[in-house]
């Protein structure tokens, strides 16, 4: 269900909003390497876990619409 991600596409953790928005760094396999801008780079196993994409984000930093 990941296959729209691509490196540089921008997401969230479904079961972690507090890690912030992530930017994918690779998607090799099934695993995702995101790097989240409260937590760090994190490897997520995609047949586990459905990332939610983020189309755009605003200018304060706070709120994001996302679609997933």
């Amino acid at each position: 269900m990941n296959e729209f991600l691509e490196p540089g596409a921008l997401v969230r953790h479904p079961d972690k909003p507090d890690w912030g928005t992530g930017q994918v760094q690779s998607v090799v396999g099934g695993r995702i390497t995101v790097n989240f801008e409260h937590t760090g780079k994190v490897v997520i196993d995609g047949s586990r876990v459905i990332l939610t994409q983020v189309y755009e984000q605003s200018d304060t930093g706070g709120n994001v619409a996302s679609q997933g």
